[in-house]
């Protein structure tokens, strides 16, 4: 399963804005609340032992959290209600306070990659970690300027000034492996680390299809033109709060004529390297995107079939 795929949470939509429904189940002890550090998620356990999701029960965490922090309610897992609650304003949580000593918080991705979590909680921590990040960025109304408050379990901020309601976002980006033949066009962003090659990607603009966002951004990036865009499948991207849409294309030629601003190289990686550099292959000196990331299941898809 790609990473932050498979959320299984029931996510209640229709309780959100009960807020005696929502209080109680805040206090409810079958209930359990995540604590995100500085958007770090809480994990169970020591920093070189085996960790596990740090949901704990209510009454434990909260004495960390400021005032107003966001309490979000994630969804329903059975009957039992889960949260995630913005700690940011404890000073030292994993030494200080009652979570000392209990687990660590850890990067998103490093958690995703490294932690050995079940898939359904990788899918949760994404959805926590997009959620308390959205309203740390939207604390005021974008129409007036006023402070909003919180509403809705946390899937709604309300200005009362203005009366504008704000909800939290999706960004869609295309993210496409275009092919000719037995090749397919990587590139490296100016930004990756060096030799780390990727599938392209960009932003969908307003007012564009999935399809035409494929093709501009192949030709923007690279030059090269493309037809009969297919669909593969889309990845929640947590980073901040993007949905990746995966498709394919195919090239019309192989010249390259690389956009300085947007990529520092490219080129046509042929499919038999393309496997033997997904199998690990540590002589060559390309690296591939890791399993965290749909592009790496884009290029396996196509090299392997």
């Amino acid at each position: 399963m790609i990473p932050f795929c498979g959320n299984p949470l029931n996510r209640a939509s229709e309780k959100r804005a009960d807020t005696q429904w929502v209080a109680d189940r805040m206090r409810d002890p079958s209930s359990l609340i995540l604590p995100m550090w500085k958007l770090q998620p809480f994990l169970i356990g020591q920093q070189k032992g085996p960790l596990e999701t740090g949901f704990l029960q209510p009454g434990l965490c909260e004495p960390l959290a400021a005032p107003n922090a966001p309490c979000v309610l994630l969804g329903l897992e059975g009957d039992r209600a889960l949260f995630a609650l913005d700690i940011s304003a404890a000073r030292d949580p994993e030494n200080e306070g009652p979570l000392a000593g209990l687990g660590v918080f850890r990067e998103m991705r490093g958690a995703a990659m490294t932690a050995g979590l079940p898939d359904k909680d990788i899918a949760i921590l994404g959805q926590a970690k997009a959620m308390i990040d959205w309203h740390l960025r939207h604390g005021f109304c974008a129409c007036c300027g006023h402070p909003t408050l919180f509403a809705d379990a946390g899937y709604k901020r309300a200005c009362p000034n203005c009366r504008a309601e704000h909800f939290p976002r999706t960004d869609p980006v295309v993210i496409m492996l275009a092919t000719h033949g037995d090749a397919c066009l990587v590139g490296r962003g100016k930004q990756f680390p060096p030799h780390f090659f990727s599938a392209l990607a960009g932003f969908v603009e307003p007012g564009e299809t999935i399809e035409e966002a494929v093709a501009r951004e192949i030709h923007e990036e690279a030059g090269v033109r493309v037809k009969n865009v297919t669909y593969f499948t889309t990845q929640p991207w947590p980073f901040p709060s993007s949905l990746m849409i995966g498709c394919y294309a195919e090239a019309e030629g192989r010249d390259i004529i690389i956009d300085q601003t947007e990529l520092a190289d490219a080129f046509w990686l042929e499919k038999d390297r393309a496997r033997r550099l997904l199998a690990g292959d540590a002589s060559d000196t390309i690296r591939m995107p890791p399993p965290i990331a749909i592009a790496h299941h884009l290029i396996r898809n196509w090299a392997e079939r």
